[in-house]
């Protein structure tokens, strides 16, 4: 049950590329990304954190391949703030082998690290380049940047239906993920999210590499897909009532706070309760309850 109760907290795209059951579609993206050609999945570790959670609380998919630590997030919105949380889930990543190593990082003998690959697989509505890289050094100060002393690059792909065809083409499970994503989003001009989801479910061609995971799923699945709908609808509405009040200073801690109490409401089990954040007076209510006032 506690495992199950994980896995409704997962997006869908950790939930089907960081599963030990089907290492293979893990390897098939590691390949396709990197241009490699590993044979054999069981060559892969699963180090995904923990708790995972939407809003992107905490990395989506981390593995371990060869001498590599690969971070893997997926983003249906754009967040120029990926280099800064990716840098700190590298660490927990660290921290936690330095752990089931045995290792003493406050020793004299160098501890020998995986090198980090970090790379974000956006899937939004808004437009974006097929490929683009990340840098911490954009949120320094101009005149600094090349004065840092950490540097860290992740690089966003833009996996869309009908973008980088090559790497769709070259990783079967991305492909059909991202006709998914594309169906329900056709869909939901014309009906309601449930409705929309069931429709593109339905309506995956049955030759699907991963048809018949999600459909062993469904009710994981759906909760899944129904959550990161109401997650970004309600976002997107708290953005307009803060364009509508004229608050462009401090909106982005106001989002940041909220997206926090939507992670503790999914945490909670309360996904039902999401839309009602939109609201001015329940979010205060939530925010004292959860102790974020």
């Amino acid at each position: 049950m506690a495992e199950q109760t994980r896995e409704y907290r997962d997006r869908l795209f950790c939930f089907i590329f960081g599963s030990e059951a089907h290492k293979e579609w893990t390897l098939s993206l590691y390949n396709a990304v990197n241009g490699s050609n590993y044979t054999d999945p069981e060559g892969i570790t699963i180090a995904t954190l923990s708790q995972v959670v939407y809003m992107g609380m905490h990395n989506d998919v981390a593995f371990l391949i060869a001498d590599e630590i690969n971070l893997y997030e997926q983003q249906s919105t754009f967040n120029p703030n990926m280099p800064l949380r990716l840098l700190q889930y590298t660490g927990n990543i660290y921290e936690k082998l330095i752990v089931l190593n045995r290792k003493n990082k406050y020793g004299r003998t160098l501890i020998p690290l995986p090198v980090p690959k970090l790379v974000v697989f956006y899937n939004g509505a808004a437009e974006q380049p097929d490929e683009t890289t990340l840098r911490l050094s954009d949120a320094f100060p101009a005149h600094r940047r090349d004065d840092a002393d950490i540097a860290v690059r992740v690089r966003m792909i833009n996996i869309n239906k009908g973008r980088n065809p090559s790497l769709a083409d070259s990783c079967r499970p991305l492909a059909e993920y991202a006709w998914l994503v594309d169906a329900i989003r056709a869909n939901e001009r014309c009906a309601p999210p449930e409705s929309a989801i069931d429709e593109a479910l339905e309506r995956m061609p049955d030759h699907f590499h991963i048809k018949r995971f999600l459909e062993a799923h469904k009710a994981e699945v759906k909760k899944m897909l129904l959550t990161e709908y109401n997650e970004a609808e309600t976002l997107a509405m708290f953005k307009e009532e803060g364009r509508a009040e004229g608050r462009a200073e401090g909106r982005a801690e106001a989002e940041q706070k909220m997206s926090l109490l939507i992670s503790k409401l999914v945490a909670a089990g309360r996904t039902s309760e999401i839309a009602s954040v939109a609201n001015a007076a329940r979010r205060e209510q939530l925010y004292r309850e959860f102790g974020m006032a």
